[in-house]
Formats: structure tokens, C-alpha cells, sequence
């Protein structure tokens, strides 16, 4: 059987072989793949190959084995810092068929060299951004890694003095023996603060120990406990379910000369903290103890208060008529849970005339003269009395992480009208802080400006302009974003890893119309005015961080709530995508009433002068043992008002820097506040910084890192971005507090800002041709889309090499 006749790619790549005249080696594995390159170059039938063809087509097809190679190679030396991208570059660089791996690897050099030189100023900002990117995957350097690594970066800035080197390891080497030093004295400090915490409880007593204590008899001891006089250290529920209580005998003995006022019947409880007094600490057990929260505040209750709760749903126009009160009155304070929603009140209050200063976790403006404040809820100063304030987001009191801070702003704030702002949920909240305040409250409800209404399931096809997309994860808003893209549509994007400034660049792109659809979590649900005039909710399912589970009437209301902004849109649709859900769940949601609240207990949380008090009580400096008390031991789990914030990240960084030492208690504590990301070796990073801090070492701001070209940037990149980001916002928060320790504070603008430039050039300008062909290698489904997203898949795009935005550096 005669053999079939060769294709032209065929006889093209045999002739070209057979003129180049030196052998080229290529496997049979190769050979499929290079004609396919080789069709591609020829014009027509009878078309030739070129030399530099043959060449350039052989290299395309090895570059994906080289780039393997020269992994495989870095690894075995240890190279952990060398990347995929790094390799792919060298590769791609790389026009020589014929290469051996001694050219490869001084091309990966050459990468490297480039890439030192791109992320910083200085050889040692460099190596602290590469450490930074390296401790965010879990892989800590030994000395002869660093050792390596500085020598590479030394090369890069030209450096030939390997003292230079020898200076980068002996400094790594001296923060590993410190790193460990510290990690040993917190184990050791801890345990001794366990065994402290062991010893006083060895000593509580029970009920029928407390008669002889007092010299009173049980019937009274019984009185006194009804009556909230004798503070119970620890309750234990036994199997049958019957309570013990314990006491402190220690404690009890101090209230000894209150007992003749006790049996008098008079009410003179002490119920406000007095740092530093034995009088004051004789009350931590009622006030430190946060079972008398309110009478904490003491400015908020030295005024004659009143509270006006407004609540309603989304585009009601709750804020209009407190803006206005706090506009008019002489002095006044706007409470905000986000940032940004603390500069739209600030702005709001310029516009209509009236100067405003800005106070958040890491920023202030003060503007002269200004007698008018706009905070994050954080921020609330509880020393200073206005006029007018206004809290808002309310419902956030039933927030696990964040609740107690509207706690104490709705307790403490020293106002003397109170606009509490919210949805319909917070009612029975705000209504049970007031009478714990003896506050009166009036209480005003408003409805949507606009009607509301469940809509039907829609396909990615049949989205519109003015259509935003709800998901539950950043990687599904990624996903259903490519998938837009890959079908022309152009789309913006709100997570909760985006920084505020881009997300608000993003909302006005949206808003502008310079971006069709909006894909976003349910961040939008508070805090951006966005034009939308329908929700299309891509499950009605999300993880809440426990479970995953249905969304709730509030979840629904309020991020549903967003569509059909009044002045634009006649009514708002809520929607579902295709096997997102059902509608009729949505309609059933949308039209429940509010959920009922089962714990009205209002969080609370210590603050700087409870812990202060209550390590002076216990006797002790460490912060841990004062948190481990608090939890353990102070605030009741039963108590009849209050319930105890989640206090574990607090506790966890209070216990990591038990082995930093010369910091003082407020220290301390002012670092366990700090917000840090526990994915992201916050804590670890956290206590780096507190030691450099106690050491008198200036702690230098995060850097921005390598970024490559916008277009060039995948999500890998993004995601680094991201979290750079959020380490420049803990460095900034803390640089407010400490000046002195962290002084380069307009470095850290400056990186900030470059970082938020590059985040919001690669939302916007990212190719969409590499979206396509993302599409087109099987990542995304040809047919409309019927599942929810996250069922697209796809290899993330290679992040080609690239450089700064123009004109920018980043500085460390």
C-alpha cells in the first residue's frame, strides 16, 4: 500500500531540515507539535520554510520544557524564590533552539535581575518584599537560602562588596535567633499565666463558703446574689444540669464594709470604673466584668441623651433627614462602618456647608475650626460632647466580629440626639441598649422610594446594561467576570479585598456606564450608591464562614435592596442565574417579615481602660492572662444583659507577643486591636513589627512588590496586590498610633497608592483577547451558561514580564 502523500507543512519542515544543515534533534513527541506551528507560518501550498521559521517554530515548541527544566533546577537548589512566570519569561527569551540549560539559566538570571530591580529601591527592600511573598505561602528561609538570595539581589543593583551580602545574612540570622527567643519566652509566659489563672481558681469558693466570709447569713447571701452585689467568679453547669457558683474570697472580703448599706437597702452600688484606685478596682467585678457596660460611658451619661431610631430598607432614605439635623446643629459626629462611607458623610456634610474633619483607623484630616467629625464606628470619640450624632448600619450589632463596637457607640457616644440608623432588624437591639441606658427612644419608619419585586432566572446572555451579578467569593466574581469578558461584555467588579478607593472607582465606572455589568460579593450591600436596576443573585446559597447555607430575608432585602436607585430606575428586580435558585425563594424573602431576634443581649468588649484595671486587680502585666481572665472568668456567659464578643484573634495576638519584651500593657493591646488578615501570616508579621518596635528599630512600611503590566496581570498577581494592600493598611493604622516606630507614613501613601492604581488598571484594562483565549483552551463552557460559577474552571493566564505603571516606583 503506497504511503499517503505528506501534508505542505510536511514537505516544508523536511526541506527546511535538510538546508539548515546542522541537526536540530527533533523527538518524535515534537514533531506533532511543530508542524502545527509550521501550518501556521506557511502562506500557501507550496510555500517555503524559512531558517529563522524553522528556528522560531522549534523554540515555541520547547519553551514549555525549558520553562519545567529550569523549575525542576531552582527547586533542587533550593531557589523557592523563583516563580512559574519567572521561568516562563527565561523560556520565552529564549530564540535559540540548539540552548543548552548553562544559557537558560543565565537568561533566568537575567529575569531575576529585572525583577529585583522592579520591586524596590534598595537591595534590602527587596529582600524584605521577597521574604513577605514567601512567609504568605508558608516557607521560611534557612541561612544558605538567604545567603543565595541576597547574593542575587546584591548583583542586581550592581553590588561587588559581599560584606553587603554578609550584612543582608547576619541580619537574617540575628531575626531568626530573635523570631525564636520570642517564641520561646511566649510559651513560657503563657504557661505561667495558665498556671496563674489554675491558682485562682483553686481558691473561689462556693455558696456555703460565703456565710462565714461575710458573717452574714445564707438568706442574705442569697439576696445579694439576686441582687447583682456579689460578683460571681465562675459558674459551672453540671450533667443533671444544676449551676454552681464560685467565688473570689479575695473580693468578697472587700465588701465587707458595704454590708451594713446592704442591709439598710440603700442603692449605692459602685457602678463606674475609677482606673487606678483600690475604690475603682473594687468594682472591676461589676464594671470591668462588663455586666454594667453602660455605666462605663461616663460622658454619655452625665448628658440628657435622646435617641431617634430610623429604620427601613434600602433607598428609603434613612440618612437624608439626620444629614440634615446633623448639618444644623453646631456640633455633631457621623458614624460610619466603612471608610469610605466615613468620607461620603464628610463630603455630604461639605456640600451643604459645613466643615467636617475625618477620623478612621488609619487616616485623619483635620480640617480648623471644624466643630463636625466623621468616623468609622471604631473611631467614636466617647470623651468629647455635640449635638447631633448619627451612627448607621445598625443591624451591625448582631455582627460576631464587629458588633460590639456599635455597642459601645450606641452606649457611649456623647450626644445629646442620637440618630441611630438601620434596617427593620436592629430594632429590638437598639430598643434593648436604650433601656440599658435609660434612653428614651423614638423610634420613625420609612419605606422604599421605589418598588421592589422578585423578577425570574436569567442566562449570562441576557444580562443588560445596569445588571449587577451578586456572588459569595472573590474567586466566583473573578470567574463570572472572565466569562463576561469572554463574551465582549465589559464589567466591573466590588470584593471585599478591594481596597475603598477601588471600589469606588469601580462603582462610579459602573455608574458612568463605562462598564455594562457589575459582578460583585454582597460588599455592595453597604456602603456604594450604585445605579443598578437589576440583582441577579448567582446562588441564593453562600458559606458564612461556618457553613454554607440559604441566604436570609435581611441578606436578601438588603443586597436586593440595591436595584432600582430612586431618580434612575422607575422599580428595582431581583433576579436569579440559571440554576442560581429558585425565584419564588427570592419573592418569598422579599416580602417575609423582619427575622425575629432570639439574642438581644447586645455584644460588648473590653477596652484600653478595663484591661488596664483588670491586670492591676489580678496583678499582672500580661495581657494575655488579663484576656484569658476576662474570657474565662468575667463577663458571665448567662449574664442577664450582655453577651462576650469573640475575642480569639485579640487573645491569639496577645499571646504570640507575650515573647516581645519592653512593651507596656496599652501597648499591647493597641497591637491586639490592630486589623490584620490571620490567612496571611498577619500575626506572625504583627509581632516582627512589635519587636522591631520594643527594640527601637524603625519599622519600615510594606512595599509594593513587583507589578507587572496591567494587561500582563493574573489573578495570582491581583491577589498578591491585594494582600499588600491590606498589610500597608495594618502598617498605616499602627503608624498613627506609634509615629516614632513607623515614621515613613508618606512612603506608605505612596505605595498605597501605586497599589491601588495598578489594582484598578488591571479590573479595567485587563485583554480581554487573553479572556477569549482562556475560553478557547476549554476554560469556560461555548454554550450559555447554566451553572452557577463556580463550575468555571480554566489555567490562569501567564503573567507576562512587565513593568510599573509609568512614572511610579514603589519604596519600601
Amino acid at each position: 500500500m503506497p504511503d499517503a502523500p505528506l501534508s505542505p507543512a510536511e514537505r516544508a519542515l523536511s526541506r527546511a531540515e535538510a538546508e539548515f544543515g546542522v541537526p536540530l534533534d527533533i523527538t518524535t513527541r515534537e514533531r506533532p507539535a511543530l508542524l502545527r506551528q509550521v501550518t501556521r507560518r506557511l502562506e500557501g501550498p507550496d510555500a517555503t520554510l524559512s531558517h529563522d521559521s524553522l528556528l522560531d517554530a522549534l523554540c515555541v515548541v520547547r519553551r514549555k520544557g525549558w520553562a519545567s527544566q529550569l523549575m525542576n533546577i531552582a527547586r533542587r537548589a533550593g531557589e523557592v524564590w523563583v516563580t512559574k512566570a519567572d521561568t516562563q519569561d527565561a523560556a520565552a527569551r529564549t530564540h535559540d533552539p540548539r540552548a543548552d540549560m548553562d544559557t537558560l539559566r543565565a537568561t533566568l538570571e537575567e529575569v531575576l535581575t529585572e525583577r529585583w530591580q522592579d520591586m524596590g529601591d534598595s537591595p534590602r527592600a527587596v529582600l524584605e518584599d521577597v521574604r513577605a511573598d514567601l512567609t504568605d505561602t508558608g516557607v521560611i528561609l534557612s541561612s544558605r537560602q538567604i545567603e543565595r538570595l541576597s547574593r542575587s539581589i546584591a548583583a542586581a543593583f550592581g553590588s561587588v562588596d559581599l560584606g553587603f551580602e554578609d550584612d543582608l545574612r547576619l541580619a537574617e540570622e540575628r531575626r531568626a535567633r530573635e523570631q525564636a527567643d520570642i517564641q520561646s519566652r511566649a510559651e513560657a509566659r503563657r504557661a505561667r499565666e495558665l498556671r496563674r489563672l489554675q491558682d485562682w481558681e483553686a481558691t473561689l469558693v462556693g455558696f456555703e463558703d460565703i456565710p462565714a466570709i461575710l458573717h452574714c447569713s445564707r438568706r442574705e447571701v442569697l439576696r445579694w446574689i439576686a441582687e447583682n452585689r456579689l460578683p460571681v467568679a465562675r459558674r459551672e453547669t453540671q450533667a443533671d444540669g444544676i449551676e454552681l457558683f464560685f467565688f473570689d474570697p479575695v473580693e468578697l472580703k472587700k465588701l465587707r464594709p458595704l454590708l451594713p448599706q446592704w442591709r439598710s437597702g440603700r442603692q449605692d452600688r459602685p457602678e463606674v470604673l475609677d482606673p487606678g484606685t483600690r475604690a475603682g478596682n473594687a468594682a472591676i467585678a461589676r464594671v470591668a466584668a462588663l455586666d454594667r457596660f453602660a455605666a462605663h460611658f461616663r460622658t454619655a451619661r452625665a448628658l440628657k441623651r435622646r435617641i431617634t431610631l430610623v429604620t427601613g430598607p434600602t433607598n428609603s432614605g434613612k440618612s437624608h433627614t439626620a444629614l440634615n439635623a446633623l448639618a444644623n446643629a453646631e456640633s455633631g459626629l457621623a458614624l460610619a462602618p466603612l471608610r469610605l462611607l466615613a468620607h461620603e458623610f464628610r463630603e455630604s456634610l461639605l456640600t451643604r456647608g459645613v466643615p467636617a474633619s475625618l477620623s478612621t483607623g488609619e487616616e485623619r484630616i483635620e480640617m480648623p475650626g471644624a466643630r463636625h467629625l466623621a468616623a468609622t464606628v471604631e473611631m467614636c470619640p466617647f470623651h468629647n460632647p455635640v449635638d447631633v450624632a448619627i451612627i448607621d448600619e445598625a443591624q451591625m450589632l448582631a455582627d460576631p466580629d464587629r458588633g460590639a463596637a456599635w455597642t459601645a457607640a450606641i452606649m457611649g457616644v456623647p450626644a445629646r440626639h442620637v440618630f441611630v440608623l438601620g434596617a427593620p432588624d436592629c430594632i429590638p437591639l437598639v430598643r434593648q441598649i436604650a433601656e440599658l441606658c435609660d434612653d428614651p427612644v423614638d423610634e420613625i419608619h420609612l419605606e422604599r422610594k421605589s418598588p421592589l419585586k422578585a423578577d425570574g432566572v436569567l442566562h449570562l446572555s441576557e444580562l443588560q446594561p445596569s445588571d449587577a451579578v451578586i456572588a459569595f467569593s472573590r474567586r466566583e466574581v473573578l470567574d463570572l467576570r472572565a466569562e463576561l469578558m469572554a463574551r465582549g461584555r465589559r464589567v466591573a467588579v466590588v470584593y471585599g479585598a478591594l481596597s475603598p478607593e477601588v471600589r469606588r472607582a469601580e462603582a462610579a465606572r459602573f455608574n458612568a456606564g463605562e462598564a455594562d455589568i457589575l459582578v460583585a460579593t454582597d460588599a455592595i450591600g453597604m456602603g456604594l450608591n450604585l445605579s443598578i436596576r437589576r440583582i441577579v443573585f448567582s446562588s441564593l446559597r453562600k458559606f458564612d464562614g461556618r457553613q454554607t447555607r440559604d441566604l436570609t430575608s435581611q441578606e436578601v432585602k438588603q443586597i436586593g435592596g440595591r436595584a432600582g436607585r430612586y431618580g434612575k430606575h422607575e422599580q428595582g428586580l431581583v433576579c436569579v442565574l440559571a440554576e442560581g435558585g429558585s425565584p419564588a425563594f427570592v419573592r418569598r424573602m422579599l416580602s417575609a417579615p423582619p427575622e425575629p431576634v432570639t439574642e438581644l443581649r447586645p455584644l460588648v468588649q473590653p477596652d484600653s481602660d478595663i484591661v488596664r484595671a483588670v491586670a492591676e486587680e489580678i496583678g499582672s502585666d500580661s495581657l494575655y492572662g488579663v484576656l484569658t481572665r476576662i474570657k474565662r472568668a468575667v463577663l458571665r456567659p448567662d449574664d442577664p444583659n450582655y453577651r462576650l464578643a469573640d475575642m480569639e484573634q485579640a487573645l491569639e495576638i496577645a499571646a504570640a507577643l507575650e515573647g516581645v519584651e519592653d512593651l507596656d500593657l496599652s501597648t499591647r493591646w493597641t497591637y491586639a486591636m490592630c486589623p490584620i488578615d490571620e490567612r496571611d501570616n498577619g500575626i506572625q508579621r504583627l509581632v516582627q513589627w512589635a519587636a522591631d518596635h520594643a527594640a527601637g528599630r524603625r519599622v519600615p512600611p510594606p512595599g509594593t512588590g513587583r507589578l507587572p503590566h496591567p494587561e500582563q496581570a493574573g489573578r495570582e498577581e491581583l491577589e498578591r496586590a491585594e494582600k499588600r494592600h491590606k498589610r500597608l493598611v495594618a502598617w498605616r493604622w499602627l503608624a498613627l498610633r506609634f509615629p516614632e516606630a513607623y515614621p515613613a507614613r508618606d512612603d506608605a501613601e505612596i505605595n498605597t497608592s501605586i497599589l491601588n492604581d495598578w489594582i484598578e488598571q488591571v479590573l479595567r484594562t485587563q485583554s480581554r483577547m487573553r479572556e477569549s483565549q482562556k475560553q478557547q483552551r476549554g476554560g469556560f463552557r461555548q454554550k450559555d451558561r447554566s451553572t452557577s460559577p463556580r463550575h468555571a474552571t480554566g489555567k490562569r493566564p501567564y503573567p507576562g514580564k512587565g513593568k510599573r505603571p509609568p512614572g511610579r516606583k514603589g519604596r519600601s
